[in-house]
């Protein structure tokens, strides 16, 4: 028989970094969550993604049990890692604060792609793109899709 869902906990936490100070502490407390073992479970499974942000969607259950699912680092953050800039620009239509590629979009798009409401490379790669721009990152050259 399955276990009865009680509620989901939304969070974003660097990959190997998570400990029972704000926001872990106080989110999973409040639902009666063990802290340290949800500590301990994540650290071990982000390891490899050590400093990267990660969301993590847990699912509490009735019984005070868990499980969580690690998703992508959000395409912002790999946006700005491919720039490496600091933060996205206060006025993206005027102030540019760097470029990626199409082939930078298209890794990211990729790896994202479990994560998106997209079906396609091309729409995944669109999306990608619309976020570098409301970042005030160009896209450099023409769009390699079919239209």
């Amino acid at each position: 028989m399955a276990k009865e869902v009680e509620t989901f906990i939304k969070l974003q936490i660097k990959g190997g970094a998570a400990n029972p100070s704000p926001p872990v502490g106080p989110a999973l407390g409040s639902k009666g969550v063990n802290i340290m073992e949800f500590c301990k479970q994540f650290n071990a499974r982000t390891q490899e993604k050590a400093g990267k942000v990660l969301p993590v969607v847990i699912t509490v259950y009735k019984d005070k049990s868990f499980d969580f699912v690690i998703k992508t680092p959000p395409a912002a953050v790999q946006l700005l890692d491919a720039t490496k800039a600091k933060g996205g620009s206060a006025e993206p239509n005027r102030v540019k604060i760097g470029s990626v590629s199409w082939g930078q979009v298209q890794t990211i798009a990729e790896e994202k792609m479990a994560d998106m409401n997209c079906f396609t490379l091309d729409s995944a790669m669109r999306m990608i793109a619309g976020t570098a721009r409301s970042m005030g990152i160009t896209v450099d050259g023409e769009f390699p899709g079919n239209n």
